[in-house]
């Protein structure tokens, strides 16, 4: 069975996220091991200067570091990667398991992403869409398609 990890920085506060996060962990559990971790995010004022904003992030990245499973797959949830089709992601999964990275783990950043450091040494970059999402939003739209990318693999109707 895969190993899922995603690793994010800032915790869920609204009630609305923490359940739905809650019924995707239930479903998946049955797909993967599934393991979510949340770390801390930098604060920073209201109106960050960029030398506060890198210096945040590249905190946030020796945090990141410290917690990723050793072996197997990197992917950075980053703006500017590549965005995929349900089924491609899917692949990805399959491919990643197929060549001996039975572990996989996503990266979601804060609200000011992923320091550049971790978004390079990623085996993937992957963009949700084009579009701006507050990040705990991307982390259930992400829990979904991990999801979907499962039922796809076992040819169930939730993919329609």
């Amino acid at each position: 069975m895969q190993k899922i990890t995603v690793l994010c920085v800032g915790k869920l506060k609204e009630k609305f996220y923490i359940d739905a996060q809650a019924e995707y962990v239930k479903r998946l559990g049955r797909c993967c091991k599934l393991e979510l971790m949340e770390l801390p995010e930098q604060r920073l004022p209201e109106n960050p200067s960029p030398a506060q904003i890198v210096q945040a992030l590249e905190t946030e990245a020796v945090a990141i570091r410290e917690k990723l499973p050793k072996g197997g797959a990197v992917v950075a949830l980053a703006i500017e990667g590549k965005p995929c089709s349900s089924e491609e992601l899917q692949r990805r999964l399959a491919d990643f398991a197929v060549s001996g990275k039975a572990q996989v783990t996503f990266l979601i950043g804060g609200s000011f992403g992923l320091d550049e450091s971790l978004k390079r040494s990623a085996d993937w970059r992957l963009s949700m869409s084009p579009m701006t999402f507050p990040h705990h939003m991307a982390r259930i739209m992400l829990l979904e398609q991990i999801y979907r990318a499962y039922q796809i693999e076992l040819g169930t109707r939730y993919h329609k």
